[in-house]
């Protein structure tokens, strides 16, 4: 490798750290699973829960109520980016697994399915839409709308596709658990944000790193239970390769149906990149422990949760190529 290369590699580890980090968890935890799987020595499940606790306590702290009612006077974009995420994209999800689910390894069918039954992710739908110089408020409302939502509509599909695998999930146990995780600490956050928002807005990419962190804890903690139960004795790259095209296939055909849908209902432009954005997205931060807590036994969680980690990375990229041509058509 020249002297030139070399900065120019590190400069893109760098940037692409939370990549490389997720990489490193799963492989660390393919070579040494029984450090972090359920009740090994670093006890990854009792740490991950506290660092979930901890994160959605942060994002609790950065929800602005005056941005969420700002945004709700766009009902036609809310009933978009919600049918988008909770009913069109649930039903591609149905009719793939009926085209090729007999063909795919159990665990990675369900992956697919739970991807297609997770809300919008908030972080990302509003800085895309930002950047994009869409409709930030209309952005934050449905972003925020469809993580709350997912907390009753995700265990719900969830139960619904296992229902059809033949493996049904208690539904009520699931929305129990997903509140107590997930909405507890974010209320706890919402009402202690008079107290300590502007400590949070101080140290906001400090919380952004923290956010990260936990994401790959949960990750490494999930794919040492799995490899533990045999996971790469299983399967191989032949099921990572699917996953990427499966995610990729998925991601396509919501932004070219979304986009197409805006158009024909005539939306304004700052409104539809709001709806494609948030309508297309999946979230990570929420669908990891999501999954521990409704495949937490599941011998396959692992390969459960590879769509949602591929479809992750692979939004980001296009969704920020599609941002850069939103802002330079409306710059134009």
């Amino acid at each position: 490798m020249t002297p030139p290369a070399l900065p120019r590699l590190l400069r893109t580890l760098h940037k692409e750290w939370f990549l490389v980090g997720m990489i490193a968890a799963v492989l660390l935890a393919s070579l040494a699973p029984n450090l972090g799987r359920s009740g090994g020595v670093l006890h990854g499940d009792r740490v991950a829960d506290a660092g979930i606790a901890l994160v959605f306590f942060l994002h609790g702290l950065g929800i602005s109520l005056t941005a969420f009612r700002n945004g709700l006077g766009r009902w036609k974009v809310h009933l978009v980016v919600q049918l988008c995420t909770f009913v069109v994209f649930p039903l591609v999800g149905l009719a793939a697994y009926a085209l090729l689910g007999r063909w795919l390894p159990a665990g990675l069918a369900l992956g697919f399915c739970y991807l297609c039954a997770l809300p919008s992710t908030i972080s990302s739908s509003v800085a895309m839409t930002g950047l994009a110089r869409g409709n930030v408020p209309a952005a934050i409302f449905n972003a925020t709308l469809s993580s709350l939502l997912g907390i009753v509509a995700t265990p719900l599909l969830v139960a619904a596709f296992t229902g059809v695998q033949g493996d049904g999930l208690p539904f009520m146990a699931s929305v129990i658990g997903i509140a107590r995780l997930l909405l507890l600490p974010l209320v706890a956050g919402q009402l202690m944000r008079p107290l300590l928002h502007a400590w949070h807005t101080r140290h906001k990419r400090l919380t952004t790193l923290l956010d990260r962190w936990v994401i790959l804890l949960l990750v490494y903690s999930a794919f040492c239970d799995s490899v533990a139960s045999g996971l790469w004795q299983h399967n191989g790259l032949a099921s990572l390769g699917i996953a990427f095209i499966g995610a990729g296939a998925f991601l396509a055909f919501i932004l070219a149906f979304s986009t197409w849908l805006v158009r024909r209902c005539a939306f304004p432009v700052e409104d539809e990149i709001a709806t494609v954005f948030c309508g297309s997205k999946k979230t990570l931060a929420s669908g990891v422990p999501m999954a521990k807590l409704l495949f937490g036994a599941h011998p396959s969680i692992g390969l459960i949760l590879l769509p949602i980690m591929l479809y992750h990375q692979l939004q980001l990229f296009v969704c920020s190529l599609l941002a850069n041509r939103y802002a330079a058509r409306s710059a134009g």
